[in-house]
């Protein structure tokens, strides 16, 4: 390919174009766009990258690497670990592709009055599960709501350090220490981890109590934890952050509100979560979204980096209107000296959460969530009388819980091999995060299992753990 010829994914990739833009802003060359990134961390060789292919050839080449994924609909699934098959109705599906909806990204107020609608009903209806009222757009995921409002938390009480429950998705922790941690960042924040009881999965209070102090900004813990455990501690928890000035944040599957207490019911601050089983389905390669939400207060209010939609009165007698607000101290408004970047955009899943929610309403949240509930706990019955396996914390569990195989003689990884091989997604492997557990998984159960789906697991896995027992 020619120099004077554009690269067929890249429009603006001809020399002559690429010279006339550099003009336009001022820079001699493309690298000096790129001088704040440290030289060490710039890839000096050539990639070693396939040749170009044509339309023709790539869709052919990604269809059929595609259909090497072994997927949940061709296998009964029991993976959960932070994403989670729930049912999501047709209707979701039939909402979030409309084109009114696809084509609503920022324009005009006067053109979006139907975006900023959806988006206000997003925040009221999750605003009444939760009960609170200052509810802001989604983020990315769960682990991006909660460093956000752990650097909120900072900023408010002006402190240094957060305390974290141990038991946490790794990957969460992760992004956790990447929004708190760096520490080239002017307002690193120390994260503390906090150990867990392993003999009931509830936080260790004492371990609690000797970690806080004057220097601690909050204190984060999630129920259902991420091992499946219901964390009845929380208002112990709370009081122990609030003793030191520490605010309490609480990580929270919303699903499970239907028959569980809000976090606000036994002391939290601020409130964060996945959306992602509220209509939305499995995927990978983007965000499937996050909250943040508190009592509609200033302190809270104006440390918030997501985006805010308000309703009302306009110049017309009962006429109401819909528009962002606090704007201003977003990354959208104020770009680098706003109160964090909110980053991937995920406000179509807000669409699929708002249709979902009104779908539900409260009876089906309760329905469900006590579905999900009596399942789960009868498929941790029956797994428990496998001979050979246990269930690691039977006092109290949602839809997730800890298998451990030890007296099986078998190690995770070959009883998942096993189980894949007839069809069937074993638990998460929690082997290599958390060793003090032993040949142990995490095995999700929701409404979208049968009790037929269910017999099915408990017979492969009791022929699966016979083999050399």
């Amino acid at each position: 390919m020619s120099n004077s010829t554009a690269h067929p994914y890249m429009a603006n990739s001809v020399p002559a174009l690429q010279q006339e833009m550099l003009d336009a802003i001022g820079v001699p060359t493309i690298a000096e766009l790129f001088q704040q990134i440290p030289t060490d961390h710039r890839t000096t060789r050539k990639l070693d990258l396939p040749p170009t292919l044509g339309e023709a050839e790539l869709r052919r080449h990604l269809v059929n690497t595609l259909a090497k994924n072994r997927t949940c609909e061709q296998n009964l699934n029991f993976l959960g670990a932070g994403l989670w098959q729930h049912h999501v109705p047709a209707a979701c599906d039939e909402v979030v592709r409309r084109n009114e909806w696809l084509t609503s990204v920022f324009g005009e107020p006067s053109s979006d009055h139907g975006r900023n609608q959806a988006w206000f009903e997003f925040c009221s209806q999750l605003g009444e599960l939760l009960k609170l009222d200052l509810v802001g757009l989604p983020v990315r995921s769960w682990g991006s709501a909660a460093g956000h409002a752990l650097r909120m938390a900072a900023r408010i009480t002006q402190r240094t350090e957060v305390a974290v429950v141990r038991a946490i998705d790794p990957e969460r922790l992760s992004v956790i220490r990447n929004y708190c941690e760096p520490t080239e960042m002017e307002s690193h924040i120390a994260v503390r981890l906090i150990d867990y009881d392993p003999a009931s999965g509830l936080i260790d209070l004492d371990d609690l109590r000797a970690a806080v102090g004057e220097h601690t900004a909050a204190v984060y813990f999630e129920t259902p934890s991420y091992l499946g455990v219901i964390e009845h501690q929380g208002a112990e928890i709370a009081a122990i952050a609030r003793a030191v000035g520490a605010e309490t944040i609480v990580g929270v599957d919303p699903i499970s509100l239907g028959i569980l207490s809000s976090p606000v019911d036994f002391g939290a601050d601020l409130v964060v979560g996945t959306i992602q089983p509220l209509g939305i389905h499995m995927h990978t390669g983007g965000g499937v979204g996050g909250f943040i939400a508190s009592r509609d207060e200033d302190r809270y209010a104006h440390q918030y980096p997501t985006l805010f939609i308000s309703i009302a009165e306009t110049t017309k007698p009962g006429e109401y209107g819909f528009g962002l607000s606090l704007f201003e101290q977003s990354s959208y408004g104020l770009r680098d000296k706003g109160n964090d970047w909110t980053g991937h955009s995920v406000y179509m899943w807000a669409i699929a959460a708002t249709t979902y929610m009104a779908l539900m309403g409260p009876q089906g949240f309760e329905d469900v969530g006590g579905l999900i509930l009596q399942r789960a706990h009868y498929a941790a019955q029956l797994l428990s009388e496998i001979d050979g396996v246990r269930v690691a914390f039977p006092s109290g569990f949602f839809k997730e819980f800890v298998i451990n195989f030890d007296n099986t003689g078998k190690t995770v990884e070959e009883i998942n091999d096993a189980l894949l091989n007839i069809g069937i997604f074993g638990g998460k492997d929690l082997t290599r995060d958390f060793p003090e557990l032993g040949a142990s998984a995490l095995y999700c159960v929701t409404e979208i299992h049968t009790k037929a789906d269910i017999d099915r697991l408990v017979g492969a896995l009791r022929e699966v753990t016979a083999n050399e027992h």
